[in-house]
């Protein structure tokens, strides 16, 4: 990773499905407007929008905020058409712009009826964004890359990958498969909390939608893990995996492993016990207070 886009990026960023301005009334988006800017006045470095965001969502977060990197976790290639998405991005203010970043993904065949042949949609719809006009080139998109293929898609065809629901070990694994300086920008999920059969409860709740989704069920199947490491919402080895659970300084102990296996930045997703709450800015606080300088 060059030193500009380790600049772009940060080391720490946030991740958060309930940054859609789209889908609220006008009181939930000055609440996400608030977040979004204390989001930024605490220090991290990259905003992911998460749960599928549309262009609109993307282009009012990067309006809401001054400085900080803004990053799709993940468009689906199914909901948007390469052309709409350029041009909407092609809408922001100028000065804003280059603080954008595209974040693509196939999606789920569940999820997603037109589902098909995902490698080759994904490979059509970069050419699509490179044939646009303007165009949305390599230096400002990033993947959604489990498998070798589409990592090295990442690699070639864009800044590098950003795996959702991935262990360290897969880390390592990505980090070989892109080679030394694509990004690599894991998510990984957070549960603030001290008590670990709690903690591992409120993961649990938040892991068994993930676990009904082949795409990765089979990653993790590849990682080691058996059938029966999915059942009743994932087993003790799999939570410890796949989450950080316990308080910050855990958490910046178990970001640092995903560091050492080769990540460039990891992405934080606080989950809750209640998963109503959409914003959690005192955990986002506590966070930013326990990797203070490493921001």
């Amino acid at each position: 990773m060059t030193s500009e886009t380790r600049e772009t990026f940060g080391r720490v960023g946030i991740w958060n499905g309930a940054l859609h301005p789209s889908r609220v009334d006008a009181d939930g988006k000055k609440a996400i407007e608030e977040a979004v800017a204390e989001i930024e006045a605490l220090g991290y470095g990259t905003l992911w929008l998460g749960a599928s965001p549309s262009p609109d969502d993307a282009a009012a977060i990067v309006g809401a905020t001054s400085a900080i990197t803004v990053a799709t976790g993940i468009l689906s290639i199914w909901d948007h058409t390469a052309e709409e998405v350029a041009a909407r991005i092609s809408a922001i203010d100028a000065n804003a712009r280059d603080r954008f970043v595209l974040g693509l993904g196939v999606s789920h065949d569940a999820l997603a009826p037109q589902y098909a042949k995902p490698y080759s949609a994904m490979v059509a719809y970069l050419d699509a964004l490179d044939a646009a006009d303007p165009s949305v080139g390599r230096g400002h998109r990033v993947l959604a890359a489990l498998g070798p293929k589409m990592l090295k898609l990442a690699s070639d065809r864009a800044l590098g990958a950003h795996p959702y629901l991935v262990t360290a070990a897969h880390t390592a694994e990505a980090r070989e498969g892109l080679g030394p300086d694509a990004l690599l920008a894991p998510e990984l999920s957070v549960v603030l909390d001290t008590d670990l059969d709690r903690a591992r409860g409120t993961a649990r709740a938040m892991l068994a939608m993930y676990l009904q989704l082949p795409n990765y069920t089979g990653n993790l199947l590849r990682l080691g893990f058996t059938e029966s490491d999915f059942d009743d919402g994932g087993s003790t080895r799999l939570l410890d995996a796949l989450f950080a659970l316990g308080d910050a300084e855990r958490v910046k102990a178990r970001a640092n492993e995903y560091f050492d296996a080769g990540a460039d930045h990891v992405a934080l997703q606080v989950v809750t016990a209640d998963r109503q709450t959409g914003l959690p800015l005192a955990e986002y606080r506590e966070l930013a207070d326990a990797f203070g300088d490493e921001l």
